[in-house]
C-alpha cells in the first residue's frame, strides 16, 4: 500500500506514478481470439458445441441445448428462498425506475428560415448481454445491463452466461426473468461474443454487445466492435473515498475492502487530510483482513494498488480526484455535496457517511457499469442511452430551400463537389 502526502516534495513523481500504474492484465491473447471467433464465424454451431466442450467441461446433445428452457427457467426460480426473491425484486424495481426517468423525449424545431428540423430517438432491435460465470455468478450485473435495455424497448434481449459443468446459477435465471431477458444461452468466453455478434445457425445475430468479462471476453469485444456496437471494455474495478477524521475508521477500511475483494487488480485510494486518521483506517484494513473470506484476493489488491493520500484541504482533494477520474467515489465528509461540485470526473459518486458504494451495486437505482481506467475523464456510466439511438431529421418547403439553399450551392462549390451544389441550385426558383 503506497503513502503520499501533498506535503512532500516528491509527491507529484509518486503521484504520477500511481496514475500511471498497469493494472490490466498484460496477457496476450488477441491471436487466440481472433481463432475462436474465426472459428465460430466459419462453422457456427459446430464450433460453439466444440468450444463449450472445450472450456466449460460440457457436452451438450446439440446447438438446441445449449439455450436454456422456460422450464430451467421456472425451476431455478422456484429453488430460491422467498426473500432473497423479494431483495431481487426490490432491486429490479428501483434500476427500472431511476431507468426510466433518464428516457429522452423527441426534439422538433421550427425553424426561421421555413423549415422543421427534428431528431427522434428509436430504441435497437436487438442487444446480446455476457454474464459472467464460473468462479462467480453476478445476478446484480444481470439487472443492470438487462433492464436498461428492456426500457429503452430493445425488442430482442440475448444473454450469453458461461456453465461449468452444464450449470447455472439460479439466481442468475431468476434475475433474467425478472428483467425481461429474451432468451439465454449457455454460452461462454470469446465463442458467445462472436456468435452473438456474427450469429449462427442457432443464434440470431445482436446490434450491440454489453456486459463485463474475462481477458478473452474483454478481447473479443474489442474485436467484434464496428461490426457491433460494444458498451466498454472494461478494466479492474476501482474506488476513491474522500473521508475526514469524523468518521469510524472501520466502516471506510470495509468500503475499501469492497472493492479490493474483486480482483487482485482492482484499485482502493483513501484520500483524507487527518494523519493520525489515515493510520486508523490503514490498520483497521489489515484488522478486517485477518477474518475475511476473499483475504487472499483482497489483501493482495490492497498490497498491490492501494493508496493513502493525505492532502493539505479538501481543494486538493478534490483536484486529485479529477486526475484519479475513479469508477467509485465517496465523499464522507460534513457537506458532500459541496465537494462533489467541485468533482468533474468520477464515474459514479456516493454522497455522506451512510452512503456505501456496494448500496450502488444492488439496490440504489442508477447503473454500476461505470467507465474504469481512468476512462471517466470522457465516458459514462450505462444507461438507457446505450440501447438508443437518434436520427435527425429536415423538412423543407420551397420557400425554405429559397431561403437557405444559394448559401449551401457556394459552399459545395467551394468544395469542388459540383453535384452537391446542383442538387440544390436546380430546386432554386431561378432555375
Amino acid at each position: 500500500m503506497r503513502r503520499l502526502s501533498t506535503s512532500d516534495p516528491d509527491f507529484e513523481t509518486g503521484f504520477r506514478a500511481l496514475l500511471d500504474m498497469a493494472r490490466e492484465t498484460t496477457a496476450k491473447v488477441d491471436a487466440a481470439v481472433a481463432e475462436i471467433i474465426a472459428a465460430v464465424r466459419a462453422r457456427g454451431d459446430a464450433a460453439l458445441l466444440e468450444l463449450t466442450a472445450r472450456f466449460d467441461g460440457f457436452t451438450p446433445a446439440s446447438a438446441a441445448a445449449l439455450r436454456v428452457t422456460e422450464a430451467e427457467i421456472e425451476a431455478a426460480s422456484t429453488s430460491i428462498a422467498p426473500e432473497l426473491l423479494a431483495a431481487l425484486d426490490l432491486a429490479a424495481q428501483r434500476i427500472e425506475r431511476f431507468h426510466a426517468a433518464q428516457m429522452p423525449k423527441d426534439l422538433v424545431l421550427p425553424d426561421p428560415a421555413g423549415l422543421r428540423l427534428g431528431m427522434r430517438w428509436t430504441a435497437l432491435d436487438a442487444v446480446g448481454l455476457y454474464v459472467p460465470g464460473g468462479k462467480a455468478a453476478y445476478p446484480s450485473s444481470v439487472l443492470m445491463n438487462a433492464i436498461p435495455a428492456r426500457v429503452a424497448g430493445v425488442g430482442r434481449i440475448a444473454m450469453c452466461v458461461p456453465a461449468p459443468g452444464g450449470q447455472l446459477n439460479p439466481l442468475v435465471l431468476a434475475a433474467a426473468r425478472r428483467a425481461g431477458v429474451s432468451e439465454i444461452w449457455r454460452i461462454g468466453g470469446a465463442q458467445a461474443v462472436a456468435a452473438l455478434a456474427w450469429g449462427t445457425e442457432s443464434i440470431a445475430p445482436v446490434d450491440r454487445i454489453a456486459g463485463p468479462g474475462n481477458a478473452y471476453v474483454a478481447e473479443a469485444k474489442r474485436q467484434v466492435f464496428g461490426r457491433v456496437g460494444i458498451d466498454s471494455i472494461a478494466g479492474p474495478s476501482e474506488v476513491v473515498v474522500l473521508a475526514d477524521a469524523a468518521n469510524d475508521p472501520r466502516h471506510v477500511a470495509m468500503d475499501l475492502l469492497a472493492q479490493a475483494e474483486h480482483d487482485e487488480s482492482a484499485q482502493s485510494i483513501l484520500i483524507t487530510t487527518d494523519a493520525g486518521f489515515a493510520d486508523s483506517v490503514a490498520a483497521a484494513v489489515e484488522a478486517a483482513l485477518r477474518d475475511l473470506p476473499r483475504r487472499a484476493i483482497a489483501g493482495e489488491s490492497w498490497r498491490r494498488h492501494g493508496a493513502v493520500i493525505l492532502v493539505r484541504d479538501w481543494e486538493e482533494a478534490a483536484t486529485l480526484t479529477n486526475r484519479l477520474a475513479p469508477e467509485h467515489l465517496q465523499i464522507m465528509v460534513a457537506d458532500p455535496a459541496a465537494l462533489f461540485s467541485r468533482v468533474r470526473h468520477a464515474g459514479a459518486a456516493f454522497l455522506g457517511r451512510f452512503c456505501p458504494e456496494a448500496l450502488g451495486d444492488y439496490v440504489a437505482g442508477p447503473n454500476h457499469v461505470l467507465p474504469t481506467g481512468r476512462t471517466a475523464r470522457f465516458a459514462s456510466g450505462l444507461s438507457v442511452f446505450d440501447f438508443l439511438k437518434r436520427t435527425t431529421w429536415v423538412e423543407a418547403s420551397a420557400e425554405g430551400l429559397a431561403a437557405i439553399g444559394p448559401a449551401a450551392v457556394a459552399l459545395a462549390e467551394a468544395e469542388g463537389l459540383q453535384a452537391h451544389g446542383r442538387s440544390v441550385a436546380l430546386r432554386l426558383p431561378d432555375a
